[in-house]
């Protein structure tokens, strides 16, 4: 065997192991609604500003009547700020605003359970604590803190109100705000007494 055979069949071994390193090189989420330099604006807003602007990214357009969408906004703007709170640069942003898509989707579109949407999470921060968000490769999208906050927030804000967001999903008939009613039955005293007098013995109030 040659010399130059040897070498050209070592560099083909090489390439190879280095497509497969990329084929294995976890890929963390991304918004797709907005891109990062959109995130970065939407950074600068304040909470007003920024619940008009989801509302718009969204399509939300019947907020006074459907409570579904009412919650949903809440629950993009809730988590928007968080990650703003948190001080999470544009891709962390991002990345929090994907997740909270994907599990959304997770529910409504494939009816996962409560154990199956956490494994997604998991995966979904995992991923999001290797890779890297500059070319030198050496610091990870989340750092263990970050990454920590994020789970935390997630676990409160939807897997505690897991069964809710079920519901949401597959209540049969949607309820308007407009068509709720109260009604509200108020009590009369007979005798006609305030409620300072009720506690004054007639006889007293006789004389």
């Amino acid at each position: 065997m040659s010399v130059g055979s040897t070498r050209r069949e070592k560099r083909e071994l090489a390439e190879l192991k280095d497509d497969k390193l990329q084929k294995e090189e976890p890929v963390f989420l991304q918004w797709h609604a907005q891109t990062q330099q959109q995130v970065h604006e939407l950074l600068k807003k304040t909470p007003e500003e920024l619940q008009l602007e989801l509302k718009e990214i969204l399509g939300f357009k019947n907020l006074q009547v459907c409570m579904k969408e009412a919650a949903l906004l809440d629950y993009y703007v809730c988590g928007f700020w968080w990650a703003r709170e948190a001080n999470f640069t544009p891709p962390q942003t991002s990345f929090t605003m994907a997740v909270l898509h994907m599990l959304l989707e997770n529910i409504r579109e494939k009816q996962m359970s409560l154990v199956e949407n956490l494994m997604e999470f998991a995966q979904a921060v995992g991923a999001a604590s290797q890779c890297s968000t500059s070319e030198e490769g050496t610091t990870p999208l989340l750092n263990r803190e970050e990454a920590t906050a994020l789970m935390s927030y997630i676990r409160n804000s939807l897997f505690q109100k897991y069964t809710l967001y079920q519901l949401l999903f597959t209540s049969a008939r949607e309820e308007l705000l407009s068509g709720l009613e109260r009604n509200i039955e108020v009590f009369s005293c007979q005798d006609g007494f305030t409620p300072m007098e009720e506690g004054i013995p007639s006889h007293l109030l006789s004389q």
